[in-house]
């Protein structure tokens, strides 16, 4: 059950402020990117007959305990993905990167060496594009665990739930809701500029208006400060919601009780969210966020993941760890056709795309993917699945 929606907005805002003190997943960004130029269907060739060597880089390997518990939860699902395979052997090797761009080309380079016929990981976009670079000579695949598109392309498949796909979804489902003018609000820095783009892109190539763009500090201030003009600029520029980047770990309570306490009604004017909201569940008490539409996952999917991951390591697996999943799915599946360019770009972006952990997905020629999700609502503080996600591609609502 969510908790009881406050009464007074003082106690809303004092909420939201409690929600914005936790630590959010960061955007996983990378600077000065050399993508690697390959031929038209790079990739290794396998043998079908003996097992598929796979290098997986993690992330492990500092001082850092969370860090350090993040490989672990990545490498512990890609053995549950391999322990899934029927019929296919992988041949698993780990390597750790400490979240060092230096460090992941350096066990890039020693897993080719090594023999990986193609590359799982690594985590930050960074490290990823370093690693594509290095492994690009021996015409090596990679499939990194980042959501950033900018590292995407040549040689290199971003696995993460990029922001484009999330709003491409959204836009959609809003259109069949009469909704096609929206203003745009985003945190003022990188993960805030590329959401902010993206939302822009997906509202535009609907046919939809972007009614106006405005930002805000990243910071409790910041956003007191802004919402007044934020409220006012949404109500002239006759938007029919408000879509937003911020996350219920970072600032987003406190938008949505100030742009309410400023005279917006959420009934009239929704927000609509490019991040996952019920990553905090207690955010669906907010008044300011009653009607609001996020995308996430297939939730019956996601909870048999979760719950085989909890029986075979007794914890929770980490957000991230479904994704290295996915990737052994993928290398699986395609390993199954015996095809001996199972691992090829062609394979790889294959129409049909793989089921993954948490719903299918499928991986595009640019490198960047296509996951199905679900369009949820937040209904009287519960949240509400509203459209389903697709079972399949290549019919609407993915």
């Amino acid at each position: 059950m969510s908790a009881r929606l406050p009464s007074h907005p003082a106690t809303a805002r004092s909420f939201a402020a409690r929600i914005f003190a936790f630590a959010a997943i960061a955007f996983l960004a990378a600077c000065e990117l050399s993508i690697p130029e390959t031929g038209g269907n790079a990739g290794q060739q396998i043998d079908p007959s003996a097992p598929v060597q796979v290098a997986l880089l993690v992330p492990g390997g500092t001082e850092a305990a969370e860090v350090n518990a993040i490989a672990a939860s990545i490498e512990n699902a890609a053995r549950l993905a391999i322990a899934d395979l029927d019929g296919v052997e992988i041949d698993l090797r780990v390597y750790n990167t400490a979240r060092d761009a230096g460090q992941a080309s350096q066990m890039a380079a020693t897993a080719v060496a090594d023999g990986a016929k193609i590359i799982l990981g690594p985590l930050d976009a960074a490290s990823a594009n370093a690693v594509g670079v290095t492994v690009a000579p021996a015409g090596i695949n990679v499939l990194a665990f980042s959501n950033n598109p900018a590292i995407a392309g040549g040689n290199v498949f971003v696995l993460g739930n990029t922001f484009g796909n999330v709003s491409d979804r959204l836009v959609s489902y809003a259109g069949t809701q009469g909704i096609n003018q929206f203003m745009i609000v985003h945190q003022d820095d990188l993960a805030g500029s590329v959401g902010r783009d993206s939302i822009a892109t997906s509202i535009r190539s609907a046919g939809g208006t972007v009614s106006g763009v405005e930002a805000y500090p990243f910071s409790q201030e910041g956003i007191f400060a802004r919402a007044s003009a934020i409220a006012a600029a949404t109500n002239a520029s006759g938007a029919q919601a408000i879509f937003v980047t911020d996350n219920v770990a970072g600032g987003l309570p406190i938008l949505a009780t100030s742009l309410e306490d400023q005279g917006l009604n959420p009934a009239n004017t929704p927000l609509i969210g490019i991040t996952r909201w019920d990553a905090a569940p207690q955010a669906a008490s907010l008044p300011g966020m009653q009607g609001g539409l996020f995308a996430m996952a297939n939730a019956g999917r996601e909870a048999a993941f979760r719950n085989r991951y909890e029986a075979s390591y007794g914890s929770a697996p980490h957000p991230l760890a479904s994704i290295a999943y996915d990737g052994i799915a993928a290398i699986g599946a395609l390993a199954a056709t015996g095809d001996r360019d199972a691992l090829t770009t062609g394979s790889l972006t294959r129409a049909s795309g793989f089921a993954g952990a948490t719903g299918i997905f499928r991986l595009r020629r640019d490198g960047t993917n296509q996951r199905a999700l679900a369009v949820a609502r937040i209904v009287n503080n519960q949240i509400a699945i509203v459209d389903p996600a697709p079972q399949s591609f290549g019919r609407g609502g993915s």
